[in-house]
């Protein structure tokens, strides 16, 4: 895999919305949970469901890692990356980082009343029905 690859809820507005952001202002490759090929499928931890991941060729980033690493490649956090790199050295920052998705993950709903887009699993196809 030569192009490193956000997977996410695409059944999820708010999950949506933050693909959609990452996907403006990266060249990572965004793909959903309904559109996983058996290779991408392969690298992904077994309840890869529970969170978001992100796929390279150096491996996989899972959950708040996941995010940490989407906003690392964009132009707004890269400036940052060696503050990044250098507080990965500590457990109690991944800890924070971890908590931190987690209830961002737990709160979606709420938080999707803000930022929230129509999920591609839930879009109208062109013959009126749902693509799920």
């Amino acid at each position: 895999m030569s192009e490193a690859t956000l997977v996410y809820d695409d059944d999820c507005g708010f999950c949506t919305w933050w693909a959609d952001f990452f996907d403006d202002r990266t060249d990572l490759r965004i793909v959903g949970f309904s559109d996983l090929s058996e290779d991408l499928l392969a690298r992904l931890p077994e309840d890869y469901e529970e969170c978001s991941h992100m796929v390279t060729d150096e491996g996989v980033y899972s959950c708040g890692a996941s995010i940490e690493e989407a906003f690392r490649r964009t132009e707004l956090v890269a400036p940052a990356g060696d503050a990044v790199g250098f507080l990965r050295q500590f457990e109690d920052y991944e800890r924070f980082r971890e908590r931190a998705y987690r209830w961002v993950a737990d709160n979606r709903g709420r938080l999707g009343s803000y930022l929230s887009k129509t999920p591609p699993a839930r879009r109208e196809s062109d013959d009126g029905y749902s693509s799920r």
